[in-house]
């Protein structure tokens, strides 16, 4: 009969720290093509209040992953990601990859 290895706690924190890193860089790639495309045939009204929503949006997301991934490497033992935050953060990510499209097409 073998024995399973014991899990090594430290993985997964970094796993999901890599993924946060991974999420924002997507976000942010999202939001400066966004911009880039409203202002390319030069700034309008709609335009600059869409950017300014994007980049809103996207501050807001950095914000919170920022604080996911402070605790999950200052803490020992990083506790769950608060329904609220989870809430917060997909709501940005969503709203800012709507506000890119939007500024597309």
């Amino acid at each position: 009969m073998s024995v399973a290895p014991d899990r090594d706690p430290g993985l997964q924190p970094e796993r999901t720290r890599l993924a946060w890193r991974r999420t924002t860089l997507s976000s942010t790639v999202a939001t400066v093509l966004g911009v880039k495309t409203a202002l390319h045939g030069g700034p309008t009204p709609a335009g600059i209040i869409a950017c300014a929503l994007c980049c809103a949006l996207w501050l807001a997301f950095l914000r919170l992953a920022h604080l996911r991934i402070r605790t999950l490497t200052t803490a020992p033992a990083p506790t769950r990601l608060a329904p609220r935050q989870a809430t917060a953060a997909v709501l940005c990510a969503l709203a800012t990859a709507m506000c890119a499209a939007a500024l597309v097409i």
